[in-house]
């Protein structure tokens, strides 16, 4: 196996260009897993770790611009209060070791639906900024994941970065799984309000081939908390439109069965998941 280390961002494309064989590599959770099992055994390998231009976030027309190597600690610890969706999942992932190696960066390359840091990145409307020696494109993330560990990223590309706007409200994440962390979802849910835009959004994850938006359960309680009234004179959210909410997020999960859980299990737990977080935001958007 041949290693490729470059160490500024130009060599990395250099280098993918030249070998559109190579693997990228940077906090290798995901990759290593899959060489550790013998389901990957790839000519070359391109090392992204002297990379600094991967490990900077930045702000850019009024979002965030995260480097594909930031990982989920510095995420936390550097964007925790503008992306709070994001941070409570990032705590999620594995123990403070993998938090420390493993990147959102990792998640998107891999592109399974059962990611943890895909979801709020669904939720947000995030784009994903892919290069190569022949330029950059953005693309929407529901563009970029096209199937379970299938993505738009072509040969002789590599991901530069996510770009997502910074919290207008409050956000929640949650997942089922055998523990609180260190474990793979057996289904999860990402949930933002947008108070100045009147929107809520809502994605689910790993109950389908790729994250999915509940767009009909957005629409419903987007039009419950208008009809009332809610936006501008924040009060308790009536329990039946919880309810209806939960109800339109499970029918718009495709999960299957597989070890970790059944797909009639999954549909119930984001019935659950979604009631939980719509309550959990929007008691703290009426608190202030």
């Amino acid at each position: 196996m041949q290693i490729l280390q470059p160490g500024t961002w130009r060599e990395a494309l250099e280098m993918k260009t030249a070998h559109p064989e190579a693997v990228p590599i940077a906090g290798g959770t995901d990759v290593m897993v899959d060489v550790n099992f013998d389901r990957l055994r790839p000519a070359a390998m391109l090392d992204l770790t002297r990379v600094p231009e991967l490990t900077a976030w930045e702000r850019e027309d009024g979002r965030l611009r995260i480097g594909a190597g930031v990982t989920y600690t510095r995420l936390i610890a550097d964007l925790g209060d503008e992306l709070p969706g994001l941070a409570i999942a990032s705590r999620t992932v594995g123990s403070p070791q993998i938090r420390n190696r493993g990147t959102v960066g990792g998640n998107l390359g891999t592109g399974s639906p059962a990611g943890d840091g895909l979801p709020p990145l669904f939720a947000s409307d995030a784009d994903v900024e892919l290069a190569s020696t022949a330029g950059t494109r953005v693309i929407p993330v529901a563009e970029f994941v096209t199937g379970p560990k299938r993505t738009a990223l072509r040969e002789d590309e590599l991901i530069a970065a996510f770009l997502m706007p910074p919290a207008a409200g409050p956000q929640q994440f949650a997942k089922i799984g055998t523990r609180n962390a260190m474990v793979i979802a057996v289904c999860s849910l990402a949930l933002a309000l947008w108070p100045e835009e009147r929107r809520v959004t809502a994605c689910i994850g790993s109950a389908g081939p790729t994250p999915i938006r509940a767009t009909e359960a957005e629409a419903f309680i987007a039009g419950v908390l208008e009809e009332r009234d809610l936006w501008l004179a924040p009060d308790s959210l009536p329990e039946s439109a919880a309810r209806r909410f939960g109800e339109l997020v499970e029918g718009a999960a495709r999960p299957i069965d597989d070890v970790r859980g059944t797909a009639s299990y999954r549909h119930h737990a984001l019935g659950v998941l979604a009631r939980r977080t719509l309550t959990w935001a929007w008691e703290a958007h009426r608190c202030g």
